[in-house]
């Protein structure tokens, strides 16, 4: 059995991302109330298998989380992309006509704007998680009040769906990394097909010295997937780059990291993976 630290609790979509990536595996999850507190869940048992969602296709990435995973020393063993769609519950008793509050985490609150302005006479409560606003609902009584969360949450919960599919946005996709204490790795890949690595360097305040790297990527036939930048604190206009780079050769790929190594500063590969596909 593994063990898998989420952020959130049972229900939520750390939880179905977990449920997806280890499909037919039997898992055990740690609900964690914040993802410094999945890392920790790591370090107390290195066996710990760490589940986070990185970025969403309307919210955009969640930053801290990078800087969290550069910190931790794990590794990236994965990624599983996840479509999220999300439901208006309540308890089994109520009705449309008695519900003034709705509670839910603020980035599912903002997915489903669109929604929530055509009901502009229910209060909007920012949450922690999207299912534990729906298990406290339950657990409380709560009457009058409804959460946005996921169709599982609400079928866990016994919670009444008064509306499916409320996101603005019906593409809409998390992208969740699979991390793991770095011994791991070997062993939890199951010597799966390498295609994919996340990377994170420094550059010296130049000009030119961001296109330079780009430039040797490109010559090596690395498809460049995602560039973050976040600024050093403490060092006015520097930045760390977050990198995901996709490839069909190996060897091009670690050629190419050989390459831009004395362009860059405290260069990291963060994990190297097959690539997910998208979960529908």
């Amino acid at each position: 059995m593994k063990t898998i630290a989420i952020q959130g609790t049972l229900g939520s979509f750390h939880d179905i991302a977990a449920h997806t990536y280890f499909e037919g595996e039997e898992i055990e999850l740690i609900c964690c109330p914040t993802f410094e507190e999945v890392f920790h869940s790591i370090r107390r048992d290195n066996h710990v298998i760490g589940m986070l969602a990185i970025e969403n296709t309307i919210a955009g990435s969640l930053l801290y989380n990078n800087e969290l995973l550069r910190q931790s020393g794990t590794q990236i063993i994965g990624e599983c992309k996840l479509r999220i769609s999300h439901s208006f519950v309540c308890l089994p008793g109520d009705t449309w006509e008695n519900i003034t509050e709705v509670h839910s985490h603020p980035i599912a609150l903002m997915q489903c704007r669109d929604f929530l302005n055509q009901h502009p006479h229910i209060k909007v409560v920012e949450e922690e998680d999207t299912a534990l606003s729906a298990e406290t609902i339950r657990n409380k009584q709560m009457h009058g009040h409804a959460a946005i969360c996921s169709k599982a949450a609400a079928e866990l919960y016994e919670m009444k769906i008064l509306q499916e599919g409320i996101e603005t946005n019906k593409h809409n996709f998390t992208r969740f990394l699979v991390v793991a204490d770095p011994w791991q790795v070997e062993e939890l890949r199951h010597n799966l097909p390498t295609n994919k690595a996340s990377l994170v360097f420094m550059l010296p305040h130049a000009e030119g010295s961001l296109s330079q790297v780009l430039s040797i990527l490109s010559f090596y036939n690395i498809n460049l997937t995602k560039i973050q930048s976040l600024p050093i604190i403490g060092r006015e206009w520097e930045y760390q780059f977050y990198v995901d780079v996709v490839f069909t050769d190996y060897l091009r790929f670690k050629q190419s990291l050989t390459a831009i190594a004395p362009l860059t500063k405290q260069l990291k590969t963060l994990g190297e993976y097959e690539e997910g596909k998208s979960s529908l």
